[in-house]
């Protein structure tokens, strides 16, 4: 999922709870999926592309064996897959539903990044051997999306960063993505703020590729054509010509792929390690019933200057030589200093 873009409002948590309390399950089920159809029919990017009375028949034919609103859930994988709706997800009851996706195995990693991942990968940033900057940027899910909460989450990244770069001289910064598998790219980018400056930083593309939005960064707001812009609190120079490596991996997905293309198009930045996920669609966030919120694809993601990549691909490619225990023998710390 990703992102920052309005709310759309069906109907409210209140009248969703109200509406659930007096109907039967099979009404209340009725009631979710035929808002959703509606949705996807009308915003969703490859709409035209389904045969849209097939899929809901079936599905509904599906449904008539429910008993549990909840348990029907279960059918919106096979409905996602059926539509290629591989980047929308449905959140119910801290629960997630999503379509089959691509399929990524332990085997694809080195055992130091899966001791890493079994941690849970908080935010880090700190100087590395008294010379590199460092920033593990990990995902980040929320669903509220006010400036006011945004900034509460963005901002002690932004001043952590903004503290290294006060009270140090990195060579260089090295921005680490390997465990952001995505959520909400606006606190990321906030936070980023000092080393991206004051640009467009990516875009949105309609279905045929051409550029229907800009998003940027200026004194520290984010401009997505927000009335009330998210924000963080700028402190001291900006670094957006220091030199950067960006380091990718096969689980770098949905937003940590919009702010691995943030820096696209950046002067003085590298990629290195491994091709990532693919999930450069662009996803709005839409309220459906009974408290329930998806995540519909509605156009591409696109680098500052409107490219479109279905995977970002490293400059230089490194593969399970990740180090966490000392970063200085990391693979991909190796070829970043090399940059440096």
């Amino acid at each position: 999922m990703k992102k920052t873009i309005t709310i759309l409002s069906i109907l409210s948590l209140s009248l969703g709870l109200n509406a659930q309390k007096q109907k039967t399950p099979q009404d209340s089920i009725k009631v979710f999926y035929n808002e959703l159809f509606s949705v996807l029919e009308k915003s969703y990017l490859n709409r035209k592309s389904v045969d849209w009375k097939t899929v809901e028949s079936e599905t509904k034919d599906k449904l008539k064996s429910y008993d549990n609103f909840e348990k029907s859930l279960t059918e919106i994988k096979p409905f996602f897959d059926k539509i290629n709706a591989n980047h929308c997800l449905i959140f119910y009851n801290n629960k997630k539903y999503s379509g089959t996706g691509k399929v990524i195995t332990k085997d694809d990693f080195s055992e130091q990044w899966k001791k890493k991942f079994d941690t849970k990968p908080a935010f880090e940033a700190k100087m590395i051997d008294e010379k590199y900057g460092y920033i593990l940027m990990p995902n980040m899910l929320f669903f509220d999306l006010s400036p006011e909460n945004i900034n509460k989450i963005a901002q002690p990244l932004y001043d952590k960063i903004a503290e290294i770069k006060s009270n140090n001289k990195p060579e260089g910064w090295i921005l680490d993505l390997r465990f952001n598998t995505g959520g909400n790219s606006t606190p990321m980018l906030l936070a980023l703020y000092d080393l991206l400056g004051d640009n467009v930083v990516w875009g949105t593309l309609d279905g045929n590729k051409k550029m229907i939005s800009k998003i940027k960064l200026n004194q520290g707001k984010y401009l997505d054509g927000s009335k009330k812009p998210a924000f963080i609190n700028p402190k001291g120079e900006l670094m957006d010509k220091t030199k950067v490596a960006v380091i990718t991996g096969l689980f770098t997905g949905s937003s940590g792929e919009v702010t691995a293309l943030a820096f696209k198009g950046r002067p003085n930045t590298i990629f290195i390690g491994e091709k990532t996920y693919g999930a450069t669609t662009a996803n709005t966030q839409y309220t459906l019933p009974f408290g329930s919120t998806m995540a519909i694809t509605i156009g591409y993601d696109s680098d500052r200057n409107g490219n479109y990549y279905e995977q970002i691909i490293p400059n230089v490619f490194v593969s399970k030589k990740d180090n966490f225990d000392n970063l200085l023998l990391d693979g991909n710390f190796v070829e970043a200093v090399k940059f440096f």
